[in-house]
């Protein structure tokens, strides 16, 4: 069982290679180095449990919602989302070779 907030912010890393992911109420954010990315998601996600994969910007995790009972398996493409900010999509990627689940 999680034992921090899933409001509270997630924790920053200066490792190029090491990204989290987190949630703040409403919204999905994901964080390399000084780069934090904040989206809308799915209204009623509690908090991500883990990830299960990453692949340069495509992410399967472990997402818990208030209308079900368990976690279940989820999909998170960052791809279009850098697009849109156009953000350089091959630099942000390619250096983060693990993404983890943390709340501060």
């Amino acid at each position: 069982m999680r034992s921090q907030s899933a409001s509270e912010p997630v924790v920053m890393s200066k490792d190029p290679h090491l990204a989290f992911l987190s949630n703040e109420g409403s919204y999905t954010v994901f964080s390399c180095g000084e780069t934090r990315l904040k989206f809308i998601a799915p209204y009623s996600l509690e908090h991500y449990d883990g990830v299960k994969l990453w692949k340069h910007g495509y992410l399967v995790v472990m997402a818990k919602y208030r209308h079900l009972p368990d976690s279940i398996e989820e999909y998170i493409d960052l791809a279009p989302i850098l697009d849109e900010l156009l953000m350089d999509r091959d630099a942000f990627l390619d250096p983060i070779e693990r993404v983890e689940v943390a709340y501060a």
